[in-house]
């Protein structure tokens, strides 16, 4: 092996990080195999290669015992002191064995293993930059596609985008821009494989986090998100200071910061609601933009009755139960709206029967 090939090391090293060092061990372990296979021999050898010079010697590993029974793996006391006197029983003795035209052997080897390490050093730095952005945005562009996935080249790699994780009625095509959330990072045979998804939530709080300023500081804090991707979401928030209002904060001057994400969601909308320890007050927060006149609500079922004014009912509930479903999503909590009437006909004899509603309701203005 020649000094050209330890700087060509010493290259990969510096461009690819490919530690040298890990390299030598690959060629030495794969030189192991190729003196075995090419030279049919079972003996127990170590090979070494030097850092410096790139020469190769091949050692045959004895054991030291009083009586040989396999002499390519073993040696006796005798022999083995007359190659050094300190040797003992159970000792590993070591035998340079390097075949004359062992060198040629070795450059294609070298050349294999290097190839081949190369390839999965790559796929480990890619796995492990990567790995750190799971559940994280990146932006990519849009190579192909195919009856399942939307492939986006990342730079390094290609990550997959599965037709079922993009918005409703949402189409790409080669060479577009794309933003997506990282839902996985596996490390298979083949390289890493990068998993992408346009409708997690994730995505949503991922969009906010790097849009509002207060809330990458931390001062004010997502608690929540429910989201039907491509349709509307809700998103919980809590400001650290009282002096900070966060709901203002997420919307932003004008409406620019909560705008900038709808225009990435394709027009998707999003309600922005003040999270709140007090359940009567989050729920109904939660069902904004409907007006709310009480909250009563029953822990044992960790259910939430709520009463709406009659005009604001289909409001409440949503096109096809939309923002009621949502709401339970948000706040953990399953809700039941009832209009003004709707709640006087249905529990009114109720409360008559009983002299007063659950002592746990609450009238929100």
């Amino acid at each position: 092996m020649s000094m050209d090939f330890i700087e060509a090391l010493n290259e990969l090293e510096r461009e690819k990080g490919i530690s040298k060092d890990i390299l030598f061990e690959a060629i030495e372990a794969a030189l192991i195999s190729s003196y075995k296979r090419n030279f049919n021999t079972a003996q127990n050898v170590r090979v070494d290669m030097n850092r410096h010079t790139g020469e190769i010697k091949v050692y045959a590993r004895k054991l030291v015992v009083e009586e040989v029974l396999d002499p390519r793996t073993e040696i006796s006391l005798q022999a083995a002191r007359e190659i050094n006197p300190n040797y003992h029983l159970d000792d590993i003795t070591e035998i340079e064995v390097t075949p004359r035209d062992f060198g040629r052997i070795a450059a294609q080897t070298a050349k294999q293993v290097v190839t081949q390490r190369i390839r999965e050093a790559e796929r480990g730095l890619i796995y492990n930059a990567f790995v750190e952005k799971e559940e994280d945005i990146v932006t990519g562009i849009v190579q192909r596609q195919d009856l399942r996935n939307i492939y986006v080249d990342l730079g390094k790699v290609e990550a997959h985008l599965p037709l079922n994780e993009l918005m409703p009625n949402e189409k790409f095509k080669h060479g577009d821009r794309i933003k997506a959330y990282i839902t996985k990072v596996e490390n298979t045979t083949k390289g890493p494989q990068i998993l992408l998804s346009r409708t997690h939530p994730g995505l949503l709080k991922r969009l906010f986090e790097l849009e509002v300023p207060e809330i990458f500081d931390g001062v004010v804090e997502i608690r929540s998100v429910a989201r039907e991707a491509g349709f509307r979401s809700k998103i919980a928030v809590y400001s650290r200071n009282s002096e900070v209002d966060p709901v203002g904060s997420c919307v932003g001057p004008k409406g620019t910061r909560v705008q900038t994400i709808v225009n990435e969601l394709r027009g998707e909308k999003i309600d922005i609601v003040r999270y709140s320890e007090n359940v009567e007050e989050y729920v109904a927060n939660a069902l904004s933009p409907s007006k709310v006149l009480e909250v009563q609500v029953f822990e044992a079922e960790k259910m939430a009755r709520v009463i709406v004014p009659d005009y604001q009912l289909s409001l409440a509930i949503g096109i096809k139960g939309q923002n009621a479903r949502l709401a339970a999503k948000l706040t953990g909590w399953k809700i039941d709206i009832k209009s003004e009437t709707q709640a006087e006909e249905e529990f009114g004899r109720e409360k008559t029967e009983q002299g007063e509603m659950p002592q746990d309701s609450i009238s929100v203005d």
